[in-house]
């Protein structure tokens, strides 16, 4: 972690052990300190952090204002706070919430954001936008829907497909470009606000 390696201290919060287990595995040195906690009820003094960030955890909360309390609570004033999420106008919202209807889906219950919600959501949490970003699916979502279909048929693909070489570059290079203008975050897979406590 480059933070890591800059003499900051990182931390990171699970509340299942196996997932800390997995990431520890994955790690090469003594990076990260590992806590198994509640995000909800983090075992942290208030005003302690300069940045909190999390991943794909503010959209499984009927109620984010909890959370995003929480991280209030925990951030220096002035702290960064950057949250990502899924985004409200992409297939695989659609896909997601029919497979959540039928009760298929793997993670459970999930909302989803636009900019505009997440923005407003972060405000009323007593926070400032203050750069807004957002990914396309890499690789495409097709791409893999028809990898795990093959999986069920024991036809493995690569996670990461080879074959379009120069082209795919190319294509990330084009979506890297237009990613940073701001109508195109209602096209990406994921978006992200970083937010400053005020």
């Amino acid at each position: 972690m480059n933070i890591s390696r800059e003499g900051g201290d990182v931390y990171l919060l699970d509340y299942s052990r196996e997932s800390l287990r997995l990431v520890r595995s994955y790690m090469k040195n003594d990076e990260v300190t590992f806590i198994l906690a509640d995000a909800l009820k983090c075992p942290f003094k208030t005003n302690s952090y300069d940045i909190v960030f999390h991943q794909g955890l503010l959209e499984h909360f009927t109620s984010p204002f909890c959370l995003l309390h929480e991280n209030y609570r925990i951030l220096k004033k002035n702290g960064l706070l950057i949250v990502d999420v899924p985004q409200t106008f992409h297939i695989y919202t659609i896909l997601k919430q029919v497979l959540i209807f039928f009760g298929l889906w793997f993670g459970g219950w999930e909302r989803q954001f636009t900019i505009g919600s997440l923005s407003k959501l972060l405000r009323k949490s007593g926070f400032e936008p203050i750069h807004y970003y957002g990914d396309w699916s890499r690789p495409g979502i097709f791409y893999k829907i028809i990898r795990e279909l093959l999986r069920k048929f024991r036809i493995k693909l690569p996670m990461y497909p080879k074959f379009f070489g120069k082209f795919t570059k190319k294509f990330y290079n084009l979506q890297n470009r237009l990613a940073k203008k701001k109508i195109f975050l209602y096209t990406v897979l994921s978006i992200g606000i970083i937010a400053r406590k005020i």
